[in-house]
């Protein structure tokens, strides 16, 4: 069966040459990087190397880079590394009500177990969020604001260097979730003007398992979850993940190389897939902005059919999609994003997300958009909300 993978949000194949890279430090490359001896110190310098290759993706000094476990330890860090300086004297938190999971639970876990007054900002009918809502929303107390930097659902783009700014003019720490935009857009934390920021390997071609911290030189706040060591600045204890750090080294290289190829390439084919759809499958609107979004991603809702059904039946025919967040995939609710955005129930429970990356075809798009107009029109017509 033919198989093709539109699922790229969720998570991405390692790139050839990342895997290669990594491939001696799971062999005869074994050494611990806090060792003193020549098998540590092999594995120290390659690590040091990883943190130079992935400092270049993201315009920072090497020195800022904290290697961890991918987005949702760094989301966690990011959020309780930092509220851990102010249990005593508590204080007000901002973050959107569209952020992922890991900075929604997270905020929520603050909020019920230390008492912190969380804002989270509404989104309008496109998924965007205001950066004037955010200006309103600061208090004398806020210590915290968290906005992502681009939406896994939707694809927006979020106007970080903007909320940043806000954020720099009242003293508070800014933190961005760049899961889905690190290695697939430029991503510069000086101009952006942000404290911490979030990325994950697995998203761009390197293995699961592994990710990074971007933590602004000088905080006077340094973010620290994990203790027990002086590992990574000493900011985040534990024997480092060697092989995944130095494939998302090389990750982040083959990114920097081909971001613009891949960004014109990848897009295309999103558009002439979205097209495809949009003009011949009745009852589909796309969820988000048609512009000022993600190359790779489209999210669309096929009205009066069940998302699940859809994606079943794609799964049959060798296509894997997503209803949503990977993250969220095991509960029945309709995602809370596109609840946020305001979309009906028979919009927001027929939506799929399309997200493509390395390794799709021209042909793939081609073919998905042979099966998916019958496997809707079939689907349709089963449902007793369909207007005849």
């Amino acid at each position: 069966m033919r198989k093709i993978y539109f699922d790229h949000n969720a998570t991405s194949p390692v790139a050839p040459e990342a895997r290669e890279a990594m491939g001696p430090f799971l062999e005869e490359k074994f050494g611990n990087p806090s060792s003193v001896h020549q098998a540590g110190r092999e594995a120290r310098e390659a690590v040091e190397k990883a943190r130079r290759q992935v400092a270049l993706l993201v315009n920072a000094d090497p020195s800022e880079i904290v290697f961890t476990s991918g987005g949702s330890e760094g989301d966690n860090m990011a959020v309780k590394g930092v509220l851990f300086n102010y249990l005593k004297q508590g204080g007000h938190i901002i973050t959107t009500a569209v952020e992922h999971p890991a900075v929604l639970e997270t905020f929520r876990s603050v909020e019920k177990l230390f008492g912190f007054k969380a804002t989270y900002l509404e989104v309008d009918g496109s998924g965007m969020v205001d950066p004037d809502a955010l200006e309103k929303a600061i208090t004398k107390d806020t210590v915290l604001i968290s906005v992502m930097a681009a939406n896994n659902e939707t694809g927006n783009i979020f106007p970080v260097r903007e909320m940043a700014s806000i954020a720099r003019q009242h003293g508070i720490i800014f933190h961005t979730d760049a899961v889905q935009v690190a290695g697939k857009m430029p991503v510069d934390v000086r101009q952006w003007g942000v404290d911490l920021l979030t990325a994950s390997g697995h998203k761009f071609n390197a293995p699961k398992g592994v990710g990074f911290q971007y933590v602004r030189s000088g905080m006077k706040d340094s973010p620290v979850l994990i203790t027990g060591g002086h590992h990574e600045h000493s900011l985040r204890a534990g024997t480092e993940n060697v092989p995944g750090i130095v494939a998302l080294g090389r990750a982040c290289e083959l990114a920097m190389a081909s971001m613009r190829e891949k960004a014109k390439s990848i897009g295309s084919m999103r558009d002439r897939l979205e097209e495809g759809i949009l003009q011949n499958i009745p009852e589909t609107t796309l969820n988000g902005l048609k512009g000022n979004r993600m190359y790779n991603t489209s999210n669309i809702s096929f009205r009066y059919v069940e998302a699940e059904a859809i994606l079943q039946m794609l799964d049959m025919q060798g296509i894997a999609v997503s209803t949503g967040s990977a993250c969220s995939s095991e509960t029945s609710e309709p995602s809370h994003v596109l609840q946020a955005m305001g979309l009906l129930p028979v919009c927001s429970r027929g939506a799929i997300r399309f997200s493509l990356g390395l390794g799709n075809t021209e042909e793939d798009v081609d073919y998905c958009l042979r099966v998916l107009p019958g496997i809707v029109e079939r689907l349709q017509k089963m449902s007793p909300l369909f207007p005849a």
